[in-house]
């Protein structure tokens, strides 16, 4: 049990008041670039989070008010996979993408309606439209900035150089707007390749919901509507900062697994084990815990 007192000393020496360090995602490997997902707390008016924060979606028939952005600093030429899920014929245009130096968590609420040109008149953000053609349902698209400080946008295998200029001397953060005839988008992992390898953020499962499966103009369940069977297969989940379980996102995560994550509630934990046998976040294998053993991990 050496491991999980290890682990638990390890999270709590973490320095709290870092804004780099407390958004800082898991490494299950050297070649893992950490979890990818949206940011929890730095969400537009009208936007709803599921799945692990990695689907995005409108909760009313607006163009506006839909901006979002990743969980942690991304890094050149970091190349974002995302899907459009949904869109509307009611609206024009369509997603905008970029990047900013300011940290979702230093962001005042309620944030701007519009990325372009509310955030981009301001220092420190870039965003570029995507052609409306790109971002029907079902479309899936790339986007990063390249070494020389270029956005690129690259769809079916092609890619475009979009706006140059973006300031690679501090962090960034991806910024995504879902807007115009754009209703949900889902974030599908990135990549980073180099000559010899292609480092990948943790694996992301296929969307728990296909797009046809909702009302076109339903909105995301509240919270208090979730369910632990909507997520229950979702690997490429942020660890809340107020300790909630990252399958239920209501309970608090009181369950430690022999990977050292603490990230499950008591409910989730048994199903976890018993269907998928697995941790949420890693994909190291786990069992049920004997009652001895339990002692020590449900802490």
């Amino acid at each position: 049990m050496t491991s999980f007192y290890i682990s638990k000393m390890a999270r709590e020496n973490k320095n709290k008041n870092s804004v780099l360090q407390s958004e800082v995602s898991h490494r299950c490997s050297l070649l893992c670039l950490g979890r990818l997902n949206f940011h929890r707390q730095a969400v537009g008016e009208k936007v709803r989070l599921n799945h692990g924060g990695r689907l995005a979606e409108k909760t009313e028939n607006t163009f506006k008010n839909g901006l979002v952005f990743s969980n942690r600093p991304v890094r050149v030429q970091e190349k974002i996979h995302l899907r459009v899920e949904r869109d509307s014929i009611n609206w024009q245009g369509a997603l905008r993408v970029g990047f900013t130096t300011v940290p979702p968590s230093a962001r005042s609420l309620p944030l701007p309606c519009l990325a372009i040109p509310n955030l981009t008149d301001k220092p420190g953000h870039w965003a570029v439209p995507v052609n409306e053609s790109y971002c029907q349902a079902g479309s899936e698209l790339e986007f990063w900035v390249s070494h020389g400080g270029s956005i690129y946008v690259a769809v079916n295998n092609r890619q475009h150089k979009w706006l140059t200029g973006v300031d690679l001397s501090q962090p960034l953060w991806a910024m995504i707007d879902i807007y115009g005839k754009t209703r949900s988008i889902l974030l599908l992992g990135s990549k980073k390749t180099k000559l010899l390898c292609t480092r990948r953020s943790c694996p992301a499962p296929e969307p728990l919901i296909s797009p046809d499966s909702y009302s076109h103009f339903g909105s995301v369940p509240d919270v208090s509507d979730f369910r632990p069977d909507d997520c229950m297969s979702c690997l490429d989940m942020e660890i809340p900062a107020d300790n909630v379980c990252v399958v239920c996102m209501v309970k608090e995560a009181r369950i430690t697994l022999p990977c050292g994550h603490r990230c499950l509630c008591k409910h989730c934990d048994s199903r976890v084990c018993q269907e998928f046998g697995t941790c949420p976040l890693c994909r190291h294998k786990i069992r049920a815990p004997s009652v001895k053993e339990r002692r020590f991990i449900d802490v």
